[in-house]
């Protein structure tokens, strides 16, 4: 049996078997999984790391955050919903148009957006927030994004025939959608680890760690089929213990030559060799990360400032884990602002704008801001309508359609991306409640925007600029579901 053939016996018998090989492979703090062999081909031809580097960093808005409040109009124009409609429909959870941070958005024919005023700078925090990013055109905003199994209208909503995500507005499974792209049946392999399973081979064959690395515990968007993920603590364990055994107390000299000893054993079976040597490639990542080096600019010491950190770090070694992609996914939770949003939410926008400025600042210090895009994804949006009453209670409910962020040195910011709504030939949804926009009609309409531009759309012109081949089959291993919508590229990436 050849090498290849024995990896895939590997991988088939052991599918879904996490802990099993966690256990078996490491006694290590990284509570992820080596890619079997990392994924190495004993025929690869051998590529240099940093000759061709790219990087994806994910952060998730974990419970749903409501763009509604996040990019706001900030006009007058009667033609188009402006700042008097948009607070006239969330009253009391509107934000003050004199407190919001102006964008001027080319797309939407030169006028004047805003965004919430905790993503600029913010008192007693060490940077700028990342609001200033949009003027610098590194920073871009994709509009009215959400799961779709085709491209929807309102006269479709209603028509039993016209297919449709799968429980809407349900927490777990519009999760799960937009870390697979797959709408219209469940999926067990996120895109991120497909992007690995297509790309790991060619771009990093003798990588030391896995192409994609999670600093938020294991996650559907990072499990690919013949690619496992590595999952590592944030920055408060340093990368020279990331991956390093723990062997202390009485005997602990003794305790480690006995599992060196034990993993050299019983190498007949296929599970236990491949687990020992997944193993003997962590230990020599580790080895490569005993002499990693710290950032150098300030993180703010939030949940995210600490898991940007790392990602920082193991972007910073990667000439020493001989890789040239890497796919991060990072998360911040909280955004399931039934009540006290205006409080809570404010506070989510400042840790996540403080941690990704000085995230962006860190890469500009090592050089390689033009090689790393930093993007956003969440559940779903929220209700334009909103919930409860009060001005301390109010909130918003779960809805569809929301707005992402796309942040780095390569980026075609300072604009506004995505397909345009079927009320007005522009990428931003029209604040009519129960109009052509909103899912929901009559009596129960919300403000539940429809989305114009699909996940597949939006993550399929970030996995173009990653270097992810342009054919057909490759396409769809990635995105089963792309060729069903009119536009691949949305053109913010070059």
């Amino acid at each position: 049996m050849t090498m290849k053939e024995s990896r895939r016996e590997f991988l088939k018998r052991s599918g879904g078997c996490a802990l099993g090989m966690v256990t078996l492979a490491t006694q290590m703090q990284h509570f992820g999984l080596m890619s079997a062999l990392a994924q190495k081909s004993m025929d690869a031809s051998p590529q240099g790391a940093g000759s061709d580097y790219k990087a994806l960093v994910v952060i998730f808005f974990s419970g749903g955050n409501d763009g509604n409040n996040m990019v706001i109009p900030n006009h007058n124009d009667a033609t188009i919903s402006n700042y008097n409609v948009y607070a006239n429909l969330r009253s009391n959870l509107a934000v003050a148009q004199n407190t919001l941070l102006p964008i001027t958005v080319p797309a939407m024919g030169g006028l004047t957006y805003g965004l919430h005023p905790n993503l600029g700078p913010v008192a007693g925090q060490p940077n700028n927030g990342i609001h200033e990013l949009w003027a610098q055109q590194k920073m871009a905003i994709v509009t009215n994004v959400g799961t779709l199994v085709r491209p929807t209208t309102k006269a479709q909503m209603s028509q039993s025939s016209h297919p449709k995500p799968y429980q809407l507005y349900s927490h777990s499974d519009q999760v799960a959608q937009f870390q697979t792209s797959v709408s219209n049946t469940q999926a067990f392999t996120g895109w991120g680890g497909r992007l690995s399973d297509q790309m790991n081979l060619a771009h990093n064959p003798n990588g030391l760690i896995p192409m994609v690395t999670s600093i938020a515990g294991a996650q559907l968007f990072t499990s690919g089929q013949s690619s496992l993920p590595m999952a590592i603590n944030d920055s408060n364990t340093s990368l020279a213990n990331v991956l390093n055994p723990s062997f202390t107390g009485t005997g602990a000299v003794a305790r480690r030559t006995a599992w060196n000893n034990l993993r050299g054993l019983d190498l007949a079976s296929n599970y236990i060799r491949e687990a020992s040597e997944v193993t003997d490639i962590a230990m020599a990542a580790n080895t490569a990360l005993q002499s990693s080096q710290d950032t150098t600019q300030p993180f703010p010491n939030t949940g995210l400032g600490r898991q940007l950190r790392q990602v920082a770090r193991l972007i910073k070694s990667r000439t020493s884990l001989n890789v040239n992609r890497q796919v991060f996914y990072c998360q911040i939770g909280g955004f399931d602002t039934h009540s006290n949003q205006i409080t809570v939410q404010a506070n989510l926008f400042t840790t996540f704008s403080q941690a990704v400025r000085a995230f962006y600042a860190e890469l500009v210090a090592q050089g390689i801001e033009n090689n790393v895009t930093t993007f956003t994804l969440s559940d779903f949006g929220r209700t334009m309508n909103p919930a409860g009453a009060g001005t301390t209670a109010v909130g918003s409910d779960h809805a569809w359609g929301n707005h992402m962020f796309v942040i780095g040195g390569s980026v075609l910011g300072g604009n506004f991306y995505g397909m345009n709504s079927v009320v007005n030939q522009t990428p931003y949804p029209n604040f009519v409640m129960g109009g052509l926009d909103d899912a929901d009609s009559g009596a129960n309409a919300r403000g539940r925007w429809i989305p114009t531009t699909s996940v597949e759309q939006y993550a399929a012109t970030i996995a173009r600029w990653f270097g992810l081949p342009q054919n057909a089959q490759t396409l769809e291993s990635v995105f089963p579901n792309l060729d069903n919508f009119p536009v691949s590229n949305l053109g913010f990436m070059p």
